[in-house]
Parts: C-alpha cells; structure tokens; sequence
C-alpha cells in the first residue's frame, strides 16, 4: 500500500477531530441540530486552518444516511465514505483558480435545476472563490440569492478583501483564526505518539512555530523531519532542517544586549553562523521573546499558548527596563524589514544587535556626560601651545557667577538666546518659564497647551547646550502645568503689546494727527500700527523718533 501523508491521512472526519475553531463549529453544530441552514456558508482564513475540511464535514452532516441531518455524521454509510473518499457524486468540488472564466460558471450553474442523484443536498464547494472573474461572480449572484431548496453552496476563500460586497452580502461568513503554537504542538505530539514516532518536545515547537498558524503546514513540516532525523526528532536535527537556531542562543543574545555586552553579542553571532542560520528568523524569535517580556512587565504573566519559560522571561523582566525592552523589540522589526539590504544577513544583524545598544538612552547619556566633580573647566591654550590631536579644555563663560547661587533666576530668555539650540529644541526652552536650580538640576515649567514640544530627545538637547554654555555637566527636568509663569515667547509678545500701546497712546496726542482729525474729520486706524523693526527691517531696540513719527502720521492718518 502507498504511504498516505499525515496531512491527508489525519484530516478530521467529524467535528470532534478538528483543532481550535471552536466559535465556527458551536454555529454550525446549533445549526444543524434546529435545521435552521442557510444556503451558503463562505469559510475565510489563512491556509491550513481547516476551511475545506470543516466544509466536506458540513456535507457530510447534511447528506448522513444513518443519522440524517445532524452535526455528528456517522462516517460508516456509503454518503459518508465517499465524501471523506472525494468521490460523492453530489459534492462537487471546484477549484476556482482553475476556473475563472465565465462560461466554466455557467456550465456549472446548468446543472443546479436538477435534483441530486444519491444526497439530501446537491452541495458546491468552490474553494479559493475570490479568483473567479468579474463576469463569473455576475452570473452566479442569482442562483447564489435564490438557489434551489436542494443547493448548498459552500466556499472558501483566503482572501475576502477580493470578494463583491454582492456576494458577501448573500453568505453566512465564518472567519477561521490561525491556530496557536501551543494548540499545533498537541497535536503534532498526538499524532507522533499515535504513529510511534520519537519526538523531543522542544523539536515539536520548532515545528508549531515554523507553521505559522496553519496545522496543514505542521503535518508536513511533521512529515519532513521524520524523514530527515530517521524517525526520531530531536531539537539539533530539526533547527538544521528549518534553518533555525536554538532557543538558548535567542535567550542568550538577550541576555548579552541587558549587559550592554558588544564584544559577546558579535562572538555569539560568529557561533551562530556556524550552524548557517535563517537570521530573518532569528530576528524574529529575538522580537517573540522581547514581546513576551513587555507583556510580563505590564501584566505579570506571559501568554499560556506558548512555550516560554515563564520564569526566564521573569528574570528579563527584572534586568532589562520597560524602555530598553521597547527599543529592541522596535529596532527587531526594522532590522527585519531591511535585512535584505544589508550586504549579507549576518552584517545585519550584527549591525542591528549594536543598534540596539547605540540607541539605549540611558548608556548614550551616560557615556556623553563627563563625571560629576571633573574639571571640566580650564583656560584654552593658546596656538602656540596646542598640540594637534588633543582635545581643548572648555573656556569657562564670562557671567557664570552667578550660576553658582542656588536659586539663579538669571534672565531666562537672554540665557537660551546664547544657547547652541535650533528648530523645534530652541521652541521648547523658549516656551518654558524658570523655576529653580537644585545642585546640577535645572528646574522649568512648561504650559500646557505647548505639552506636544515636549519629547526627551528636545529636553537632552537643551540640557547638552547648558553643560556646553556653562562648562559644567548639567541636567533639566521640565514638568507640565496649566500655568507656567511668564515664557521668554509671553514676555516678547508682552513687550511687544506693550509697545504699540504706547506708540498708539503717543500718536492719539501727536499735535499733527490731532491737526489732522480738526481739518479733515480723519480717523487713527490702530491695526495699521507696527513696530519700527517690522516696518523697516530694524532690530529691536532701535529708535528713530521723526523718522518713527513721520511713518507712523502718514501710515494712521486717514481721511
């Protein structure tokens, strides 16, 4: 006899046999056992979760010849057989990407006037609907709405997006959900031991990972590794056959990236190449295992569908912050999505692996900043005296004395003003009002309605410009409140309200404009009153009284 795959030969027979789709068999066995059964059923779902298996067994519930309609077929009557067989004359199974064109529809649809030859129910199970044609869906919408009492018609699709709402609108749609690692693996050890095949546990969850949710997959994933490891799988034989690595070398390399440890990460890599790795993959373990990390932080446990160690990922959880934990599982993704631009797989993930660690706030931050209580501080020398590759002291500011009072108000804005900041950091410290030092910590306030300035990289940058323009390691701490004390931004705009008050109040009594309104009825138009500086491209501060007033007269006085 031919050796029958395990995909073929354990495809469930009844709905008690199937794995998972527990909310698509509790509709239709309630279904069946009322006979409330609608005309067409559409089965969506990614492949190799069961859509044309749960469809043949709803044929075989409708057209039982011992049981009749009934959720549980009895699989020994001739109907039965020859439907799990693929030979019942009433079930007639088409392949829509083989048949897309319309007159293979309507040659088909011929044929549903007449009633089935041996069945209950003349069944179609058209599966990968969505690659029938534009004119195939049309000719098929009517027979599909009000087909015959003895039609069923039952389709399967892996992609629904493609579907007319037309037709979507005359099914009964039941979305099947990918099955999770845990739920494959028991039943890939289900099969192993019912066909006396030697399988390490650890192999089995290769192979239920490696499935990416789909059990047809598994089986022959299954079927393979008992060929290639001679019967009996164990975790070595199976990575090499998938083209993966160990679950300790991902644990391993996590273990690494919490200690900041670069010099392990590339001996780690450099031992992992020897095994020819998929690196795509093992990026993607490495983002599996962060992810389980975060959701231990946040809730306290990991999710029980897979095989994690909970007390490992406990363990990261305590070495590695909430951050960190982030920045590696987002630099994972994106190592993944651009490995195929690297010069080779192994370059890039070294060169993601040390990303994660050039990124780490913290370790940047302090490896920026000098240690507290160095002298930073000393006079420059002179060009005669510099020598070429070393590095120049900081010349010490000319008004720090009085930073070294605690609670140095200083003029705020005249500060950031000397500041090395631009774009949207200088806007930050512009919008901030002073409230105190304490030690090496200064203290600002922002208002609420500009929160969305606020972002850590901004507040570093303003607290590296201080410890540059000061010569002293120096940090910032910015909080939110609704009311934040005047800003340099309300104490310009002040000012400069203030100044055209005053212009608007000195041209009200310039005895001209007053001359003016006696001879010819004119009236001042105070929007057209502007600051000397806007008018003639002046800075600030600058005067010039006749010239101010003759502009002013002539722009205000009106007829």
């Amino acid at each position: 006899m031919s050796y029958l795959v395990l995909a073929r030969k354990w495809r469930p027979k009844n709905f008690r046999e199937m794995a998972g789709q527990e909310h698509v068999l509790k509709a239709l066995t309630n279904a069946l056992e009322t006979e409330r059964l609608h005309h067409a059923y559409l089965f969506t779902g990614t492949r190799g979760v069961g859509k044309t298996t749960i469809a043949r067994i709803l044929a075989k519930a409708l057209n039982c010849e011992e049981n009749g309609i009934t959720a549980e077929p009895c699989g020994r009557c001739s109907a039965c057989r020859e439907i799990d067989e693929g030979r019942f004359i009433d079930l007639i199974e088409v392949d829509a990407a083989s048949k897309t064109k319309v007159d293979d529809t309507r040659e088909l649809l011929d044929n549903v006037q007449y009633t089935p030859a041996r069945g209950r129910f003349k069944i179609y199970l058209i599966d990968e609907v969505h690659m029938l044609s534009r004119h195939s869906f049309n000719a098929l919408l009517k027979t599909l709405e009000e087909p015959p009492p003895h039609v069923k018609f039952l389709l399967a699709t892996t992609d629904p997006q493609k579907l007319p709402a037309t037709v979507l609108s005359r099914c009964l749609q039941f979305n099947l959900k990918r099955l999770t690692p845990r739920l494959i693996k028991d039943r890939l050890q289900h099969i192993c031991e019912a066909e006396s095949i030697g399988a390490d546990p650890a192999s089995l969850s290769m192979i239920a990972r490696a499935a990416d949710g789909s059990l047809r997959d598994a089986l022959s994933l299954l079927d393979q590794a008992i060929a290639y490891c001679g019967g009996n799988l164990q975790p070595d034989s199976v990575a090499t056959m998938l083209g993966t690595i160990a679950r300790e070398y991902v644990t391993t390399l996590l273990g690494l990236l919490a200690d900041g440890d670069a010099p392990g990460l590339i001996g780690a890599i450099a031992t992992i190449d020897e095994q020819f790795p998929d690196y795509g993959r093992l990026l993607d373990d490495l983002a599996r295992l962060l992810q389980r990390v975060a959701v231990y932080q946040a809730v306290g446990a990991t999710d029980s569908d897979d095989d994690l160690a909970e007390g490992e990922i406990a363990g990261f959880a305590e070495r590695i912050s909430a951050e960190d934990v982030q920045l590696f599982y987002q630099t994972a993704l994106i190592g993944r999505r651009d490995l195929d631009l690297a010069p080779d797989p192994r370059s890039g993930v070294e060169m993601t692996l040390l990303r994660m660690l050039a990124f780490q706030p913290q370790r940047r931050s302090e490896s920026a900043q000098p240690a507290r209580g160095a002298a930073v501080a000393a006079p420059r020398p002179g060009p005669s005296t510099a020598e070429p590759g070393t590095l120049k002291a900081v010349e010490p500011p000319k008004a720090e004395g009085r930073f070294s009072d605690p609670q140095w108000p200083a003029d705020w804005g005249q500060v950031i003003g000397t500041l090395d900041l631009t774009g949207a950091s200088k806007l930050l410290a512009a919008n901030c009002a002073w409230l105190r030092r304490d030690d090496d910590t200064l203290y600002l306030v922002l208002d609420r309605r500009s929160e969305s300035l606020l972002t850590r990289q901004r507040q570093q940058a303003i607290a590296e410009a201080l410890s540059a323009r000061f010569g002293m390691p120096l940090k910032v701490d910015i909080s939110v409140a609704a009311s934040a004390g005047e800003t340099p931004i309300q104490e310009q705009a002040r000012r400069s309200d203030e100044k055209l008050e005053a212009a608007r109040e000195s041209l009200e009594a310039d005895p001209n404009v007053k001359a003016l309104k006696d001879m010819f009825g004119a009236e001042l138009n105070p929007d057209s009153i502007e600051p000397l500086e806007r008018i003639e491209g002046k800075p600030t501060g600058s005067t010039n009284l006749d010239s101010e007033r003759t502009e002013r007269q002539r722009s205000a006085a009106r007829e």
